[in-house]
């Protein structure tokens, strides 16, 4: 009997304890207003009502302690002038002066360069941003030579496939006395350099090449369109000298005559020059 009773007190603070550490998890577990911690004299701070829990408030802040001491650049105002802006762009890293940027970038205008240079210096571009438009343009540059070039390349081929229908076998000849006349008038650099609006360069141009062509035949005696070979004849020359060879009476036509084989073949040559 004596032990029963002694052992009853024993139940009664165990049941005690476990009624304490319940209502100790049940205070832990409550949810924390964070709001609430704040002070009452700074809860109505419009810098705070963006935080919600004490792990955003502590990162805004050290990221605030960081920026302490950094060197800040103040953004100018509508009121600024030249040269607020330009402290701006220096302290941003513009160049002190246009001849300072510098490109990593092969055949470039020099000339143009340093205008551009100046330019991109008044307006504060940075070294980066005045290097990417150069690339740019450069870029943009190159592929419209390598688009006229290429133009220009089947305005030729048109050309000649062109003129050698319509010239025919003498295709080679009347080329030939076209640009000797042509080359002697205007100059080649002329001729080569000056693109037109169809993208032909003038010395290909079909209507210009038969236009010179059409005149060197008016003007076969001229020296410019015999040029420095002296054994070059124009299509009129050859066929004159045809008639005067094949004349009625003439060698050719007589088999006896000293000098018939003779002028058999020099007549056989000049249809085959001719004919090309």
């Amino acid at each position: 009997m004596e032990n029963q009773t002694t052992e009853q007190p024993a139940q009664s603070e165990q049941t005690t304890a476990v009624v304490q550490n319940t209502d100790a998890t049940a205070s832990t577990n409550q949810e924390v207003n964070f709001k609430d911690l704040i002070p009452q004299s700074y809860r109505e701070e419009k810098s705070l009502q963006n935080f919600n829990n004490m792990e955003d408030l502590l990162k805004s802040y050290l990221h605030a302690q960081k920026l302490v001491g950094a060197d800040k650049i103040p953004v100018p105002n509508k009121h600024a002038t030249d040269d607020d802006w330009k402290e701006v762009f220096k302290r941003l890293g513009a160049p002190e002066k246009p001849e300072d940027y510098k490109y990593n970038i092969d055949q470039l205008d020099q000339t143009q360069v340093a205008e551009f240079n100046k330019t991109a210096h008044q307006l504060g571009l940075l070294p980066k941003q005045a290097e990417g438009l150069i690339k740019f343009y450069n870029e943009l540059s190159n592929n419209q030579a390598s688009s006229l070039e290429q133009r220009a390349a089947d305005a030729q081929l048109k050309t000649e496939t062109d003129l050698k229908k319509e010239f025919g076998p003498q295709y080679s000849k009347r080329l030939d006395q076209a640009k000797r006349l042509a080359v002697g008038t205007l100059g080649e650099e002329f001729l080569e350099n000056t693109i037109l609006q169809d993208g032909s360069r003038l010395g290909d141009n079909i209507n210009i090449i038969k236009a010179f062509s059409n005149l060197a035949d008016k003007l076969s005696e001229d020296e410019i369109i015999k040029g420095d070979t002296s054994g070059y004849m124009t299509a009129k020359e050859i066929e004159k000298e045809i008639n005067e060879l094949t004349q009625e009476g003439s060698a050719y036509w007589s088999k006896t005559h000293p000098n018939h084989a003779k002028a058999v073949q020099e007549v056989l040559k000049l249809r085959e020059l001719l004919n090309g």
